[in-house]
C-alpha cells in the first residue's frame, strides 16, 4: 500500500500533465538571478543527479526513449517509494526556482529531441518515462480483473468494452435500479411551489459543477487545440485556386478558426446515452430526436471491424501560423505558460515540429493502450462465446470466423460484410445498410439502389426509410424505380396501408406530372395520402386545375348491411372501403365491435389488414343510429362563409349539385372569397362565371390565409422566415393560432427554434395579456359533434382539462375522424391512441376496462408535456428502461440547457463549448482510425449543419464563405444528404451558392459534390422566380456544372431545366451525345424561344449530329412537329432536305423560330411553287414569308378569292418594314386604278390601304384632302412614313383648327413637325411628344441618325432644360440626354446632386457625368466615400479619383466592385478612363485574374506589349470575351484587330495544318481576321454547309478574295457558269466578292430582276446589321458597291456586252427602294415617270454613292419637273439631300430657306466649296430675315457645314451662349472652315457665360466641342495639361493644321496621345513634325504601350516582335 507522499507525487504528476500552476514568474530556461547561494545550488544538483540515478536503477540503468514500448517487468514498490519520497523533497526548492513556470519550454525541448535541455529537463525526462510503469500496470491489473470470455466475434474486448459489458451480474442489479428509479419518479407526485424549489436547486447544482468544469478546463483546451490544429491540417486554396477537399473534423477546426458558433451538446449527449444507456425498444418505439443516430445505433456492439491501433505517424502537421499559436504570439491569447509553450514551439524546425508531436503522440498512446486494446491477459482456452443482447448478435451477418479474418484486412472485412447477394435472403440490420452505403456508394447504388426486390426487403425496415432520398439523389435508373415503387393503382386499392411520406417524395421527384395528375383530379386519392399527416408539406399545388373529381362512392342498396354478409369471402376491399368512408360509426359498431364476425371476415387473407385497421383506428363510438349519407348535411352553403370546408366536399358539391352551387357559392361572394383562401379551391375561378371579377392574388406569404387550419408547404414557410423575417416573426411566432396550425406539419419543428424569443406577446404599454381559460365554461365538448373547435381552443382543453378531453373525445369516433381532417387539430388522433386507457370488448353489449400497469409509459406521458418532441408513441407493451431514461435525461438537458443561458456567465459558456468541440473532433479523429464506433459523424451531422447555415447567414465576408464552400463542398454534400429531405437548413445552404460572388463561383462550383449541385439546379428551378441572377452569373454556373460535373452524370443537362437559356454556344458545342433523349430535348425546346440566335444555331448543329438526309428525307409528314423548334435552327444543308409536305404540316412550328433570310426564302418559294392550289388558311399560316415569294408565282392567283388575302398579307410585310420585292408590289399592290385618284377614296377604303400609302409616295399624299386625313388619323399614325411625306400629310392638317392638340396622338406623324412649331409648345406638351418621338426614329437628318434629328433635339432640349423643375422631370427626357447641350445641364448640377439618387440612373453623356461627378465630388465628396453609389454617374470620374480609391482599397473585391460598375455604364466608356483603369490594375499581382472582371471594352485597351505575354487560358478567356460582345472589337482599326487575332491563334496552335470548323466557330467574329496563309485552309465541308452563318461576319478586301476563290473551286460550287438558283441562295451577298471579270459569267437566266433584288437586299440586311455597321471602312464598301453596279446594269441589260443582252429596265420608285439609286446609270432617271421619280426624290438625295455626273442629271429632271432653284418649295429643298451640290453658288443664293428642315438637309452635306457655303449662308440670312446675333442654337445646328461660309465677323457676331448650346452638333461635324474661323467660332465659347476661360476647361468641355478645339489658339494649345489632351477627339486632331501642328505639341504633350489620337493624324501632319516628334508618335502607336511600368505585371522586358508589328504599323500609316 502506497503511503500518503507517494500518493501526493502522482497528484503532482497528475498537477504537472493538467498544467496546474502553482507558482508564477516569468517564463525562462536558462539560469535565472535567485537568492540561492552557491552551495545551495551545488547541493541541488547532486540532489537532482542522485535522483536521476535512482529512477534509472529500476530499468537497470537503460534510457528510454518515447517511442519505446515500456517493459513489462514486474514493479518493485518499495523503490518506487523511495524515489518518489526523495523527489518530493527535491521538488520544494525546484518549485521556489519557477519549475512550473519552465515546464511548457522543458516539455516542449525533450519532445523535440534535443540534448542541450540542462538538467531540470533530465530529471522531467526520467520522471515521465519511468513514472508511467505504475501507471500502466494499474491499468493492466483492472483489465485483467475485468476479463471476459470471447465474445461472438472470437475475440476479446477491450478494457472499455469490458466495461461496457461487465456482466449479467451487474445487469441484472443495474436494470433493478433502473426499474426502481423508473416507478419511484412515476408515482412522485410534487406540489408546484416544491417542484420549483426542486428545480432552483438543480439549476444551481448545475451551474456551479459546470462553471468548476470551466474553470478547471480552460488552459488545458488551449494546448489540446493546438495539437488538435498540428495533427489536423486544414485544406485551402492554392495559388490555382484549387482546394483539397476536408472532411467533417477539418470543417469543424476551420469553424474555430472562424468564429463558427458549433452547437454539439446534445448530439454528445446522444452519443453517450446511446453508449451508456443503448435503446432497448423496437422501432416503432423511439425518441423522435434521436432518429437519425438510431438507424445505426446498432453498430455500437458491433466491434470486428474497429482497428484498436492509432497510428504517432503523421507527415503532413499543419504549420505553427495555422495555429492557436499564431494569435498567442502576437498577443491575443491569455495565460503566461501558453505563451511560454507557443514561443518554445515557434523557435523549432518543421523537422522538430514533426517530432514534437508524434512523440507526444507515443506517450499517450503508452499510457491509453491497456484501456482500448484487446486482452492478451486473458485465457481464451475452450470458451465459447457468449450472446450479448444487442440486436446486431441476434441476426449474426457472418460467421465468427470470417469475421475474425475480415478483421486483419479493412478491404476483405467490407467485402464480407457488405455481401449484398446474402441480404436477399438474410434479415440485415439497419447499421450495416448505412455502412455499406458510407464506404461503397457505387457500388451499394448498382446493388441496391437499382434491385427493386432488395429495396422493399430493406424498406420494410423502418430505419432504411433514407433509402428513398438516398436512391433518389445516386440513383441512375429511377425509371426503373418509378415502375416498382410508384404504383398508384396498389396503393387505391390497399387504403388501409398508409403511403409513406418518403415514398411519396420518391414518386413526386421523378413522376411529377402524372402523380400531381392524379393527385389534383381524384379526390379518393388525395384523402387517401393525406390520412398521414407527414404527406401534407409534399402535397401540389392544384390551383387553376379542373375541379376535383369527388371519387363518392356509388354504394348498392345491400353493399353495407352487414347482416346480410353471409359469405365473407365476397366481401372485398373496395366494399369494405366504402363502408368505411361512408358508415363510420356503424361500421366500427357492427363489425369491428363484433370479435365474432370480424374473426370470421379476417378468414379472407386479402383483407388482413381490417384487423390492424380496427385495432387503431376505431374506437368505442358514441351511442346512437348510424346516420346515412346526406347530400344536404354535407353541401350546408349557408355556413360556409362562417366555417372551414374541406376542398373534397367543395368537390362533392359541385359534382352532385351544381345548379345550388352555382346559386350559393358562385354568386355570393362572400362564399366564394372565403373558399379561394384554400388553395386547392382555386378551380372555382374557372367553373363560376358569373363572378364579374375574380381576384387572386399570387402571394407566397399569405399570412392571414395561416389562421386557418391549411396546409402550407415548408419551403414557402422557410422562404418567408428568410426574405420577410420582419412580419414572419410578427405574423406567425407571435401569433399562437398560425403557430399552432404550422406546427400540425412535423416538417416544421424548426419553427420551435426559430420562434424560441417569440412566445410571449408584448402589448403597447410593456406589459403581456394573458387570459384566464376556464375549461367548463370553454370545451362544450358535447357541441363539439356539430360546431368543430378551433385549434387554439382544441390546444387549451387538452392541456387545461385532459381527463374529460380523453373521456369525451377520444371515444368519439366521428369527432375524431373530423379532426383529422384538418392539419391543425390531426394530432388528436394519434394522442387519443396513447393516452386512452380503454380496451374495449363486446360482451354482452358491455365493456370492460383494463387499466395499464405499464410505469414507463406513465412516466413518459408525464414528460411529453414538458419536452413534447420526445414523446414516444405506441410503445408495446412497455418502452424499454433505457429508453425511458434516454428521453428524461435529454428533456432535463435540454431544458437545462435553456435555463443556463441565464446562470451562466458568457466566458464559461464558451469554455464549455470548447470542450465541447474539442471531444467531438478527438472523437472523429479517433473513428478515423478504429472506425465507426460511436457513429459520430452521423449524429453531429444536422447540429453541424445547423451551425454552418447560421454563420452564414451572419458572415459579411464573401471570401470566408468561399473557401467554406469551396474547401469544405463534398463534407457539406455529405450533410446535406444526412438530412435526409429538404428543409430550411438546407435551402439556406444552397442560397449562399447563389449569393457568391462571381469571382467565387467557378472554383466553388467545381469543388461541390454532384448530388450538391443537383439541389442546386432543382433549388433554383423551383425558386426562380424570386431568385435574380445576372445572365453573366447564370452563364458562368452553367459552364462550370458543364465542365466539371456533365462527365461525372450527363443527365445533369436534365437538371438544369431553364438555365439552359444560360449556355454559352461553346458549352453547348460541347454537349454529350444525348439527342435521343425525349425528356431532354422536350427541355431544350421549351427553352429556345429565350435564347440568343447564336444559343439556338448552336443547339441546331448539336441536334444535327445524329440528323442525315435520308433521315429527313424518309421522315414522317409530321417530323417537324414531332422534332419541335429545335429543327428551326437545323444546319441549312439539312433543312433544305424538307419536303413541302413536311413544311406545310410544321410551318407553325417555323414560324414561331427564328428563321434566317435563306430558310425564309426556301420555305416560301419551296411551299408556292409545289402548291399551286393554297387555300386561304394556308397563305394565312405562311404569313410574310409569302412576301419572299417570285410575283410571277403568286400572279395565278390574281381574280380568286384568295387573292385579297395576299394582297393583305404583302401590305403588313410593307407596314411592318421588311423589303419587299417590287414586283410584288407594283403588279400586286399598286396596280390597282383606284389609286390613280386619291381624292376619290373614302375614308373607310383609306384606312384599308393605309399601310400602301408610304409606297404611294408624295404623288398620292399631295393628292389627299385634309378631311380624308383626318378622318383617318389614328390609322395614319401607326404608318411608318418617311419624313417628307409626314411633313406633307402635318402640313395638310396644321391649316385646320381641328388638329389635335395633343401631340402623343400623332403617333409615326409627329416626325413631320416643324423645327418651328416645337419651340412654339409649352413645357407639357413637349414632355408628352418627347415618349412619341423616341417611338419612332426617322433616319432623315444626316449625319445624326438618331431619335431626334438635331433641330428638333436641340430645340426641345434647350427649351426644357430652362426650366428648374426639369430635375424632377428627368424620367421624361432621359431619351433626350445624350443631345442635350453641356451649357444646358451646367446650371442645374446643384440640383441634380441633390437629388443624386435619382440623377445616378440615367443615360448621361460622359462629358455630362463628369461634370456632375465633379460637383458631387466638391460638395459631398461622396465619389471616396461611396464610389460605388454613382451608378451611371461612373463613367464620369476621373483618373485622380480612380487613384486615390484603389489606394484606399486594393482588395480584389472592391476593385472586382468598381469594374462591375464600369461595365454596367450606358455609353462607350471614355479611352482615358479605360486606360487609366489598365495603368492602375496592371501592377496588383492579381490583374490575371481580372481579365474577366475587365469586360471585352477594357480588355481590348490592354496594350498589345501586355496582351502576347498572356498564357493559353487568359489569351482564351479574352478570346470569349470578344465573341460575346463584339462590337468593341469592330471598333478597333483594321491593323489593331489583325495584330490582335494573330496573337490570339498564335497560342492556340492553329499557324498549321487545317483551319478547322471546331476553330472557326471557336474565334466567331475574330475568324476572318486571322493571317490570308491560314484563311485559306479554311476546312471546304464545314465552309460550304455553313455559307449562311459565314455571310454574318466582317472581311477585309485580301478575305474577300478568298473567299471569291473558295466558291469556285470544284470541290465547292465550282464555275459560276455551272452556278443554279439554288446555288445563288445560299451564295447570297457573297456574290459581290466576285470580279467583275466572273461576275459576267453568271447565266442570264438566273440573273432575273427579282435575284438582283435579293442580292441587294441581303447585302444591304448585313450593312444594317450590328456587324455591317462596325465594320466597312469606306474603300472596302465602294469596292463592294462597284460590284453591286456592275452586276445590275450589266444584267439588267444597261451594258450591251452582245447581242443576247437584255434591254434596258426601266427603274420604278419600289425596284430603287429594293436596290440603290445610285447603282443605277444616269440616263435611267430620265426614263422614270414624274410621279415614280417624284416619289423617290428623298430617298434618290439620301444615296451618297452617286458620282458628280450622275447628280447632274438628276438635277437637271428635278429643274424640269419643279422649275429654276428660286422656285424650289421647302420641300423640294429638303429632299434634294446631295442632289444640290450641283447647284452653283448664284442658283444657290436664290434658294429660299425659311425653314430649319430644308435648312438642316443642306447643312449635313460636307462636300461643299467655299463660295456655295458662302453663297448658302447670305441666302439663309436673306430668307429668314434675321442677323448672325439672332440666330439661335437651333438655327445654328440646322446650319451646321454652313457655319464655315460665315465671315470672320460674322462669326463674332453670333450670341456666344446660343452658339455653345450648338456646338454639341457642330463639334461632330468635320468642318471645312479656315484656320481664322475655327479661331473665331471657338472664340466665341470662351465668353464668361459660357465655358470661361480655356485654361479653367476640363476635359468634359474639350469632348463637347469636339472638333472646334482644332482652332484652340497656339500658345493655349502648346499649354494643354493631360487631362484637356485627353479630352481632344481624334477627328479634332487630324484637322490641326500640319504647320501648327508641329509647332504647338512637344514630345511630351504627344506622349499623352492615345492610340486613337495618334492613329488619326493624316500623312500631311506627320510629315511636318520632327524627328523626336515622330518617335513620340511612333512609341504610342508601337504596340498601344502606354506608361506602364511592365516590371510590376506579366513581363519584364519589351518584345522584339511587339516593336516589329509595331513598325509596320507606323509603316502601313505612312504610306
Amino acid at each position: 500500500m502506497w503511503s500518503s507522499p507517494a500518493v501526493c507525487m502522482v497528484c503532482i504528476l497528475f498537477g504537472m500533465i493538467c498544467n496546474v500552476k502553482l507558482v508564477r514568474s516569468q517564463a525562462r530556461l536558462a539560469a535565472r538571478q535567485t537568492n540561492v547561494t552557491p552551495a545551495e545550488n551545488s547541493k541541488l544538483e547532486e540532489d537532482i543527479q542522485k535522483v536521476i540515478k535512482e529512477i534509472h536503477s529500476l530499468s537497470a540503468g537503460n534510457t528510454r526513449n518515447f517511442a519505446i514500448p515500456f517493459s513489462k517487468e514486474p514493479l518493485n514498490l518499495n523503490m518506487y517509494y523511495s524515489i518518489l519520497s526523495n523527489l518530493n523533497s527535491l521538488l520544494q526548492p525546484l518549485m521556489k526556482e519557477g519549475f512550473f513556470d519552465d515546464l511548457p519550454k522543458i516539455l516542449v525541448c525533450l519532445l523535440s529531441e534535443r540534448q542541450d535541455c540542462g538538467l531540470m529537463a533530465e530529471l522531467t525526462k526520467t520522471v515521465s518515462l519511468e513514472m508511467t510503469q505504475p501507471l500502466q500496470m494499474f491499468f493492466s491489473s483492472l483489465k485483467s480483473q475485468t476479463c471476459t470470455p470471447l465474445t461472438t466475434e472470437g475475440e476479446t474486448r477491450s478494457f472499455f468494452g469490458t466495461y461496457l459489458n461487465i456482466g449479467d451480474t451487474f445487469t441484472a442489479a443495474f436494470s433493478g435500479f433502473q426499474q426502481m428509479f423508473i416507478n419511484m419518479l412515476s408515482n412522485l407526485t410534487l406540489s408546484e411551489n416544491l417542484t420549483k424549489i426542486l428545480s432552483s436547486l438543480l439549476d444551481s447544482l448545475a451551474a456551479n459543477v459546470l462553471h468548476f468544469t470551466a474553470l478547471f478546463l480552460d488552459t488545458p483546451l488551449d494546448y489540446v487545440r493546438i495539437a488538435l490544429e498540428f495533427g489536423i491540417e486544414v485544406p485551402s486554396p492554392d495559388e490555382q485556386d484549387t482546394c483539397k477537399q476536408g472532411d467533417l473534423k477539418q470543417l469543424i477546426m476551420w469553424g474555430l478558426k472562424h468564429n463558427v458558433s458549433w452547437s454539439f451538446g446534445m448530439p454528445l449527449v446522444d452519443i453517450l446515452l446511446e453508449t451508456f444507456l443503448p435503446s432497448d425498444s423496437g422501432p416503432e418505439c423511439q425518441i423522435p430526436s434521436s432518429l437519425l443516430f438510431q438507424r445505426s445505433a446498432s453498430q455500437l456492439n458491433n466491434h470486428t471491424y474497429v482497428n484498436y491501433e492509432i497510428s504517432c505517424d503523421h507527415r503532413n502537421l499543419a504549420a505553427l501560423n495555422d495555429t492557436l499559436c499564431a494569435d498567442v504570439l502576437m498577443g491575443l491569447g491569455n495565460g503566461s505558460s501558453l505563451i511560454t509553450f507557443c514561443q518554445a514551439l515557434s523557435s523549432l524546425s518543421s523537422s522538430q515540429l514533426a517530432l514534437v508531436w508524434s512523440n507526444m503522440c507515443y506517450i499517450f498512446k503508452a499510457l491509453f493502450s491497456p484501456l482500448v486494446t484487446k486482452s492478451s491477459d486473458c485465457v481464451v482456452g475452450d470458451v465459447q462465446p457468449s450472446a450479448v443482447s444487442s440486436p446486431l448478435n441476434e441476426s449474426q451477418l457472418v460467421s465468427p470466423s470470417a469475421l475474425r479474418r475480415a478483421a486483419r484486412e479493412a478491404s476483405s472485412l467490407r467485402q464480407l460484410t457488405c455481401d449484398y447477394s446474402s441480404w436477399v435472403n438474410n434479415t440485415v440490420d439497419a447499421a450495416l445498410v448505412t455502412f455499406c452505403s458510407d464506404i461503397e456508394q457505387m457500388q451499394f447504388v448498382g446493388q441496391v439502389c437499382n434491385n427493386a426486390s432488395l429495396m422493399k426487403k430493406l424498406l420494410s425496415d423502418p430505419k432504411n426509410r433514407w433509402l428513398y432520398a438516398f436512391c433518389s439523389k445516386s440513383s441512375a435508373g429511377a425509371a426503373y424505380l418509378v415502375s416498382h415503387f410508384c404504383m398508384y393503382e396498389q396503393w387505391l386499392n390497399q387504403p388501409a396501408q398508409v403511403v409513406d411520406s418518403a415514398l411519396l417524395q420518391f414518386c413526386l421527384s421523378f413522376d411529377a406530372p402524372r402523380l400531381t395528375s392524379l393527385i389534383c383530379e381524384h379526390t379518393g386519392f388525395l384523402m387517401l395520402l393525406i390520412s398521414n399527416p407527414d404527406n401534407w408539406p409534399l402535397m401540389p399545388n392544384c390551383s387553376g386545375l379542373s375541379p376535383p373529381l369527388f371519387t363518392y362512392p356509388e354504394l348498392e342498396p345491400d353493399d353495407c348491411r352487414y347482416s346480410e354478409w353471409h359469405d365473407v369471402m365476397q366481401i372485398t376491399t373496395a366494399i369494405l372501403s366504402k363502408c368505411i368512408l361512408i358508415d363510420q360509426s356503424g361500421f366500427a359498431r357492427e363489425v369491428c365491435q363484433n370479435k365474432t364476425f370480424l374473426n370470421s371476415l379476417l378468414q379472407n387473407k386479402e383483407i388482413a389488414w381490417l384487423e390492424s385497421h380496427c385495432s387503431t383506428s376505431m374506437v368505442s363510438p358514441p351511442p346512437g343510429p348510424t346516420q346515412s349519407f346526406n347530400l344536404a348535411a354535407w353541401c350546408d352553403y349557408h355556413n360556409w362563409a362562417e366555417k372551414q370546408v374541406d376542398d373534397s366536399v367543395v368537390g362533392l358539391c359541385w359534382q352532385n349539385d351544381q345548379v345550388t352551387f352555382q346559386e350559393n357559392v358562385c354568386c355570393k361572394a362572400a362564399v366564394f372569397e372565403k373558399l379561394l383562401e384554400n388553395p386547392l379551391n382555386k378551380w372555382l375561378t374557372s367553373v363560376c362565371t358569373d363572378m364579374e371579377e375574380i381576384t387572386v392574388t399570387p402571394e407566397v406569404c399569405k399570412y392571414s390565409d395561416w389562421t386557418h387550419p391549411i396546409i402550407v408547404d415548408m419551403t414557402d414557410l422557410a422562404l418567408c422566415a428568410e426574405i420577410d423575417p420582419q412580419n414572419f416573426t410578427s405574423k406567425v411566432c407571435a401569433n399562437s393560432t398560425v403557430l399552432q396550425n404550422l406546427l400540425a406539419n412535423q416538417d416544421n419543428t424548426w419553427l420551435r427554434r426559430y420562434c424560441g424569443n417569440y412566445s410571449v406577446i408584448p402589448t403597447a404599454g410593456g406589459q403581456t395579456i394573458q387570459s384566464v381559460f376556464k375549461a367548463s365554461e370553454q370545451c362544450l365538448y358535447s357541441n363539439w359533434i356539430t360546431s368543430l373547435p378551433n385549434a387554439t381552443l382544441l390546444v387549451h382543453c387538452w392541456e387545461k382539462d385532459q381527463a374529460n378531453f380523453i373521456s369525451s373525445i377520444c371515444p368519439n369516433a366521428g369527432v375524431l375522424l373530423v379532426l383529422s381532417w384538418e392539419p391543425s387539430t390531426a394530432w388528436v388522433s394519434s394522442m387519443c391512441t396513447v393516452y386512452t386507457n380503454h380496451t374495449t370488448y363486446p360482451n354482452n353489449n358491455s365493456t370492460t376496462t383494463e387499466p395499464s400497469d405499464c410505469a414507463s409509459q406513465t412516466l413518459i406521458k408525464q414528460f411529453s408535456f414538458m419536452c413534447p418532441q420526445y414523446f414516444i408513441p405506441d410503445c408495446k407493451p412497455c418502452p424499454g428502461q433505457n429508453t425511458v431514461l434516454q428521453m428524461i435525461v435529454r428533456c432535463w438537458v435540454e431544458r437545462l440547457n435553456s435555463r443556463m443561458e441565464d446562470l451562466l456567465t458568457t466566458p464559461v459558456t464558451e469554455v464549455l463549448n470548447r470542450a465541447v468541440v474539442a471531444t467531438v473532433v478527438i472523437l472523429l479523429a479517433v473513428e478515423d482510425s478504429m472506425g465507426p464506433i460511436w457513429q459520430v459523424n452521423n449524429t453531429i451531422g444536422q447540429s453541424a449543419l445547423t451551425s454552418v447555415v447560421d454563420y452564414l447567414q451572419r458572415e459579411t465576408n464573401q471570401d470566408r464563405k468561399k473557401v467554406l464552400l469551396q474547401c469544405f463542398g463534398t463534407v457539406l454534400s455529405r450533410l446535406l444528404q444526412t438530412s435526409r429531405g429538404v428543409n430550411g437548413n438546407e435551402l439556406f445552404l444552397i442560397k449562399e451558392y447563389l449569393s457568391l460572388p462571381l469571382r467565387s463561383l467557378q472554383p466553388v462550383l467545381a469543388a461541390a459534390h454532384i448530388s450538391t449541385v443537383r439541389v442546386i439546379l432543382q433549388y433554383y428551378n423551383s425558386f426562380k422566380g424570386t431568385i435574380q441572377l445576372s445572365k453573366e452569373y447564370q452563364s458562368t454556373m452553367v459552364s462550370v456544372i458543364l465542365k466539371t460535373h456533365l462527365a461525372t452524370d450527363n443527365k445533369l443537362l436534365l437538371d438544369l431545366g431553364s438555365l439552359l437559356v444560360a449556355v454559352s454556344p461553346d458549352d453547348i458545342n460541347t454537349f454529350p451525345s444525348l439527342q435521343n433523349n425525349v425528356n431532354l430535348l422536350e427541355t431544350i425546346n421549351a427553352n429556345l424561344y429565350r435564347m440568343s440566335l447564336a444559343q439556338q444555331e448552336a443547339f441546331g448543329l448539336w441536334y444535327s449530329k445524329i440528323v442525315s438526309p435520308s433521315n429527313i428525307t424518309r421522315g414522317q409528314q409530321s417530323l417537324i412537329r414531332d422534332t419541335g423548334n429545335l429543327i428551326a435552327y437545323l444546319p441549312f444543308h439539312l433543312f433544305q432536305h424538307l419536303s413541302a409536305a413536311q413544311l406545310l404540316d410544321g410551318l407553325d412550328v417555323l414560324q414561331r423560330n427564328t428563321l434566317s433570310p435563306l430558310k425564309q426564302d426556301f420555305i416560301a418559294n419551296k411551299l408556292i411553287r409545289t402548291y399551286r392550289n393554297m387555300t386561304a388558311q394556308d397563305l394565312i399560316r405562311l404569313g410574310n414569308l409569302l412576301c419572299l415569294a417570285e410575283a410571277q408565282d403568286l400572279l395565278v392567283y390574281k381574280n380568286t378569292e384568295v387573292f385579297q388575302v395576299i394582297q393583305e398579307i404583302i401590305m403588313n410585310c410593307t407596314l411592318s418594314g421588311l423589303s419587299v420585292p417590287s414586283q410584288l408590289v407594283s403588279d400586286l399592290l399598286l396596280s390597282n386604278p383606284e389609286f390613280k385618284i386619291p381624292s376619290s377614296l373614302s375614308p373607310d377604303r383609306l384606312e384599308e390601304v393605309a399601310p400602301l400609302l408610304p409606297l404611294l409616295g408624295v404623288t398620292f399624299l399631295n393628292g389627299l384632302t385634309t378631311s380624308q386625313l383626318l378622318a383617318t388619323l389614328p390609322v395614319l399614325s401607326t404608318v411608318p412614313f418617311t419624313p417628307t411625306q409626314a411633313s406633307i400629310i402635318m402640313d395638310k392638317l396644321l391649316t385646320n383648327a381641328q388638329i389635335p392638340v395633343q401631340l402623343e396622338e400623332l403617333g409615326s406623324l409627329i416626325v413631320g413637325v416643324k423645327t418651328e412649331t416645337l419651340l412654339s409648345l409649352t413645357s407639357d406638351k413637349l414632355l408628352s411628344a418627347l415618349k412619341v418621338f423616341a417611338q419612332h426614329t426617322p433616319a432623315r437628318c444626316r449625319p445624326y441618325t438618331s431619335v431626334f434629328c438635331a433641330p428638333e433635339a436641340n430645340a426641345i432640349a434647350t427649351k426644357l432644360w430652362g426650366f428648374p423643375e426639369v430635375v424632377s422631370w428627368l424620367d421624361n427626357v432621359e431619351p433626350l440626354l445624350r443631345w442635350t447641350p453641356l451649357i444646358c445641364i451646367l446650371p442645374r448640377i446643384p440640383l441634380l446632386v441633390k437629388n443624386l439618387s435619382n440623377t445616378t440612373t440615367k443615360a448621361w453623356k460622359t462629358q455630362q457625368a463628369q461634370a456632375i461627378v465633379k460637383a458631387v465630388n466638391t460638395n459631398t465628396n461622396q465619389i471616396k466615400q461611396n464610389f460605388l453609389s454613382l451608378g451611371t454617374l461612373g463613367q464620369g470620374v476621373s483618373c485622380q479619383d480612380l487613384h486615390q480609391l484603389l489606394q484606399a482599397d486594393r482588395s480584389p473585391s472592391f476593385v472586382r466592385k468598381i469594374l462591375a460598375l464600369l461595365r454596367q455604364q450606358p455609353g462607350l466608356l471614355h479611352t482615358p478612363l479605360k486606360r487609366c483603369v489598365i495603368e492602375e490594375l496592371y501592377p496588383l499581382q492579381f490583374f490575371a485574374d481580372l481579365l474577366q472582371d475587365l469586360g471585352a471594352e477594357i480588355a481590348l485597351c490592354i496594350p498589345m506589349d501586355i496582351i502576347r505575354l498572356f498564357p493559353a487560358e487568359m489569351m482564351d478567356i479574352l478570346r470569349k470575351m470578344i465573341v460575346a460582345s463584339p462590337q468593341y472589337f469592330l471598333m478597333l482599326t483594321r491593323i489593331q484587330q489583325e495584330i490582335l487575332v494573330d496573337k490570339i491563334i498564335q497560342r492556340m496552335n492553329m499557324y498549321s495544318g487545317p483551319f478547322t470548323e471546331e476553330e472557326f466557330r471557336s474565334l466567331d467574329i475574330l475568324a476572318p481576321f486571322v493571317g490570308d496563309e491560314v484563311f485559306v485552309q479554311v476546312d471546304r465541308s464545314f465552309f460550304t454547309k455553313n455559307l449562311n452563318y459565314l455571310q454574318r461576319l466582317c472581311y477585309s478586301s485580301s478575305k474577300m478574295e478568298i473567299v471569291a476563290r473558295i466558291l469556285q473551286e470544284p470541290t465547292v460550287f465550282g464555275p459560276v457558269t455551272n452556278w443554279t438558283q439554288d446555288t445563288l441562295s445560299v451564295v447570297g451577298r457573297f456574290l459581290f466578292f466576285l470580279p467583275s471579270n466572273v461576275l459576267q459569267d453568271l447565266p442570264l437566266s438566273l440573273m432575273t430582276v427579282g435575284r438582283v433584288e435579293k442580292l441587294f437586299m441581303s447585302q444591304r440586311q448585313w450593312e444594317d446589321g450590328d456587324v455591317g455597321i462596325l465594320c466597312s471602312n469606306t474603300i472596302e464598301r465602294k469596292d463592294v458597291f462597284s460590284k453591286q453596279q456592275f452586276v445590275l446594269q450589266f444584267f439588267l441589260g444597261f451594258l450591251k456586252m452582245n447581242s443576247l443582252s437584255l434591254p434596258p429596265v426601266v427603274p420604278t420608285c419600289e425596284i430603287l427602294r429594293t436596290t440603290a439609286p445610285s447603282a443605277w446609270t444616269s440616263s435611267s432617271f430620265s426614263s422614270m415617270s414624274s410621279s415614280a421619280f417624284s416619289n423617290c426624290l428623298e430617298l434618290i438625295g439620301q444615296d451618297q454613292f452617286f458620282a458628280s455626273y450622275q447628280r447632274t442629271e438628276i438635277l437637271k429632271r428635278v429643274k424640269k419637273m419643279y422649275g429654276p432653284a428660286s422656285s424650289f418649295s421647302q420641300s423640294v429643298i429638303a429632299q434634294l439631300g446631295g442632289i444640290a451640290v450641283e447647284l452653283s453658288p448664284e442658283e444657290l443664293s436664290t434658294l429660299r430657306l425659311t425653314e430649319r428642315r430644308g435648312i438642316s438637309a443642306l447643312g449635313a452635306l460636307n462636300t461643299w466649296n467655299k463660295r456655295q457655303l458662302t453663297a448658302l449662308f447670305t441666302a439663309v440670312l436673306n430668307s429668314t430675315k434675321l442677323t448672325p446675333s439672332k440666330l439661335d442654337s437651333s438655327m445654328l445646328v440646322a446650319l451646321g457645314h454652313i457655319v464655315c461660309g460665315a465671315q470672320i465677323a460674322e462669326i463674332n457676331a453670333f450670341n456666344n451662349v446660343e452658339f455653345s448650346k450648338a456646338v454639341l452638333w457642330l463639334g461632330k461635324l468635320n468642318l471645312s472652315c479656315s484656320e481664322e474661323q475655327m479661331g473665331a467660332l471657338v472664340g466665341l465659347l470662351t465668353h464668361s457665360l459660357a465655358f470661361g476661360l480655356m485654361s479653367s476647361w476640363g476635359t468634359d468641355v474639350f469632348i463637347e466641342i469636339g472638333a472646334l478645339a482644332a482652332g484652340l489658339p497656339d500658345i493655349v494649345m502648346s499649354s494643354l495639361v493631360k487631362e484637356q489632351i485627353e479630352g481632344i477627339s481624334p477627328m479634332a486632331m487630324s484637322m490641326i493644321p500640319p504647320k501648327k501642328f508641329s509647332v504647338v505639341f512637344h514630345q511630351d504633350q504627344i506622349n499623352m496621345f492615345t492610340y486613337e489620337q495618334a492613329y488619326a493624324l493624316t500623312p500631311q501632319q506627320r510629315a511636318s513634325l520632327t524627328d523626336v516628334q515622330k518617335r513620340a508618335i511612333d512609341m504610342v502607336l508601337t504596340c498601344w504601350k502606354r506608361n506602364i511600368d511592365l516590371s510590376a505585371g506579366l513581363a519584364q522586358s519589351h518584345s522584339p516582335l511587339c516593336i516589329i508589328l509595331g513598325l509596320l504599323m507606323v509603316l502601313a500609316i505612312r504610306f
